[in-house]
């Protein structure tokens, strides 16, 4: 949580600029420092050449958001190298071609920080922000991130719906929301969340399989079924109640 609970409320926008820029400066995890550094250090042969971000990856996206998207964590050859989340893998291809078919984004692509993108209606976030090794954060790296996450949605004062990519990202969310019992995951879970102090009233935990190599080339996860999920979300986001205490409407 922020250190100052009513820190940004007047104007979300910077202080998701401040939050950014302290996570960017983050090296509070030994093991995970040393290894986006490790990776940055030594491209792969693809992106040879290509100077490697190499440093924790913020959240990105609109902030009068109604749809928050959470991953796991940056990948490797992918936010670790661009500095944006879900930025120049083929996950974030999958993601983001979603989000513009479902009129969440203005391009289909997204390559690197400069490329244009803009998101409406959405911000894309992840539970941890630094490249873990193997894609396998352990819990107390996992605690000791969740913080940015809950600022996040501090400040995002508009969130109707959290759709979580992935069991990691799912539980994480129920855990911070105190959702009780905890849910399963699922892909097309739906989870009320009450009123928490960090959502809207009446705000819904949507799960959806990740977008991963795996979930996509075996038809775990089909893009008719990754739509349906924004779909979902969209309806969700709109049937909602407008706004929390001191948040205003959003646009």
């Amino acid at each position: 949580m922020s250190a100052d609970p009513a820190a940004g409320l007047a104007d979300p926008a910077a202080g998701l600029v401040a939050l950014a820029a302290r996570v960017e400066a983050c090296r509070a995890c030994p093991r995970l420092v040393a290894w986006r550094e490790a990776v940055a250090a030594a491209p792969r042969a693809a992106y040879a050449g290509q100077t490697y971000w190499g440093r924790p990856v913020a959240g990105f996206g609109d902030p009068a958001a109604r749809v928050v998207v959470v991953g796991l964590a940056p990948a490797a050859h992918g936010g670790n190298r661009t500095g944006r989340i879900f930025t120049g893998d083929r996950s974030g291809d999958w993601l983001y071609r979603a989000l513009w078919r479902n009129g969440y984004a203005n391009q289909a692509e997204s390559s690197s920080r400069a490329d244009g993108l803009r998101l409406v209606g959405a911000f894309v976030t992840a539970v941890v922000r630094c490249a873990p090794p193997e894609n396998k954060p352990t819990n107390a790296e996992r605690d000791a991130c969740v913080p940015y996450l809950a600022e996040e949605l501090d400040l995002l004062r508009g969130v109707r719906v959290v759709v979580a990519l992935g069991g990691f990202a799912f539980q994480a969310v129920a855990r911070l929301a105190g959702a009780r019992p905890r849910p399963a995951f699922a892909h097309g879970a739906e989870v009320a969340l009450g009123p928490d102090a960090r959502l809207a009233p009446g705000a819904t935990l949507l799960g959806s399989y990740h977008p991963s190599q795996r979930n996509t080339f075996t038809g775990t996860l089909t893009e008719a079924a990754f739509d349906a999920i924004f779909a979902r979300a969209r309806e969700l986001a709109a049937q909602a109640p407008v706004g929390r205490a001191g948040a205003g409407s959003p646009g």
